[in-house]
């Protein structure tokens, strides 16, 4: 897996992600924009999703977690930001309460967030 080019790809998407997030509904470049993020998630999908899937397959495996494992592409972060909120819940029973795991670029990886802190739990 060529980690340069996951890597490429995965801070292009979340660059025209976080563009997105900075348009108002009402502005006329929304839908184009938008339009340009679902073909950036399809294409990140189809190239990343299975060496992706695989790698969130040993995490939640790592993690003792049930929790289905989704398309890498929801599990990224609302914008250039990590908050609280942004990434999957799931359920382990290595860290208690609710805690999310999010796919983070520089270098390419799975961070659990849980209470404040995070947790790095695979690089590519």
């Amino acid at each position: 897996m060529d980690t340069n080019a996951l890597n490429k790809a995965l801070t292009a998407l979340l660059t025209k992600k976080h563009e997105l997030h900075q348009l108002a509904y009402s502005d006329s470049r929304y839908d184009d924009v938008e339009e340009e993020l679902h073909d950036l998630e399809d294409d990140f999908n189809e190239e990343y999703g299975e060496f992706l899937e695989a790698a969130l397959e040993k995490v939640h495996g790592d993690l003792s977690s049930d929790t289905d494992v989704l398309l890498p592409t929801a599990y990224l972060p609302a914008g250039l930001q990590l908050t609280s909120e942004d990434g999957v819940w799931v359920d382990s029973e290595k860290y208690p309460g609710k805690v999310r795991l999010v796919l983070l670029p520089n270098p390419v990886r799975f961070v659990l967030t849980s209470k404040g802190q995070q947790h790095e739990l695979w690089k590519a």
